[in-house]
């Protein structure tokens, strides 16, 4: 029987990029992607997400098992949380975006920076990367790092460029003093190609997650 994920996503920035990693690593695999834009503009003006967005969050969650998918997948870092307190109520287990990255940053180092350029991203990240510590045993110093302003250039004015301009030098910054550095959203991995020289290691969320989801299905 053929496999079907879901994937909620809180801005389309990361639509193109998911769709193809999943047409590369997990090509039998069918795939829905749902997008509410107004969600990701919520959160960031309310600085995390309101009741209403906990609300819509989990009618999605809803329509993707009505869809009959084996896994969803939440995109979002800022409302991650949202999907740990909905997944109880599900009968589809959802995957974070960010799981796997957290898993592998906390294997990589004690000394992990975390790299955020919305502040609604900032709490949910850190929790994620010292919770998943906790669960796999290990002690970590988290070292954050808000580049403010940056995801509102890549989203609403397209501008790439001044986007890595923005982050790179925080990322080099915090390579200098930590392990491990995490680019804390999906949106970042325009980084990528700007950093994969660095000696110390700067782990993105897209790929790891969609390698967890081929882990997870077996495919």
């Amino acid at each position: 029987m053929s496999k079907s994920i879901a994937i909620v996503e809180t801005s389309a920035v990361s639509f193109a990029e998911l769709k193809e990693l999943c047409r590369e690593i997990i090509p039998n695999v069918k795939v829905y992607q749902m997008i509410d834009e107004s969600l990701i503009q919520e959160v960031n003006q309310n600085k995390g997400p309101t009741p209403f967005v906990k609300r819509r969050m989990f009618e999605y969650y809803r329509n993707a098992q009505e869809l009959g998918v084996d896994l969803i997948i939440n995109q979002c870092s800022s409302v991650g949380e949202v999907a740990d307190a909905i997944a109880p109520f599900l009968d589809v287990p959802i995957l974070k975006i960010d799981e796997p990255m957290a898993e592998k940053a906390v294997k990589l180092g004690k000394k992990i920076a975390v790299i955020t350029t919305v502040e609604s991203t900032t709490g949910p990240s850190v929790r994620l990367i010292e919770n998943t510590a906790k669960r796999l045993g290990r002690e970590v110093e988290v070292d954050l790092h808000l580049v403010e302003g940056a995801m509102m250039v890549l989203i609403e004015q397209n501008d790439a460029k001044t986007h890595n301009e923005m982050v790179l030098g925080e990322v080099k910054k915090a390579a200098m003093d930590n392990e491990v550095v995490v680019l804390a959203q999906g949106s970042m991995t325009v980084l990528l190609p700007l950093v994969k020289d660095m000696e110390t290691p700067v782990l993105t969320s897209p790929r790891l997650c969609i390698e967890r989801v081929k882990e997870i299905l077996g495919e």
